[in-house]
């Protein structure tokens, strides 16, 4: 796939969804321990939450990093942003300042359907 096209499609998606984690494999079945990590967090959080599998995704796993100005996975991306990885989400979480984020960022889109 074409550079600007996956770019696209990362905008797109970001644009799509409030919260967003790209991750290596699913929140039931991660791929790596950070992914597992992050997923446990957003979970505990009660969080809906979108995902883009990287490993599924090869075009994504390589512009990402790109895109984001961040080298590695997983990232969590809220209301277009990107908030950060593994280390920074559970920094946040053991504040309590990620799950007021996304609280606060759920609440802004009631029962919408995430991807």
């Amino acid at each position: 796939m074409e550079t600007n096209e996956t770019v696209a499609k990362i905008k797109q998606q970001i644009a799509e969804n409030p919260i967003i984690v790209y991750m290596k494999g699913s929140p039931k079945l991660p791929s790596c321990g950070f992914s597992s990590q992050v997923a446990q967090i957003m979970i505990n959080c009660n969080a809906q939450f979108a995902f883009v599998d990287i490993l599924q995704h090869p075009d994504i796993r390589s512009e990402l990093p790109k895109y984001a100005n961040w080298p590695t996975f997983p990232q969590l991306w809220v209301e277009g942003e990107l908030i950060g990885g593994c280390d920074i989400l559970t920094e946040m979480y053991q504040k309590g300042e990620l799950q007021t984020l996304i609280t606060e960022t759920a609440a802004k889109y009631p029962s919408e359907e995430q991807a």
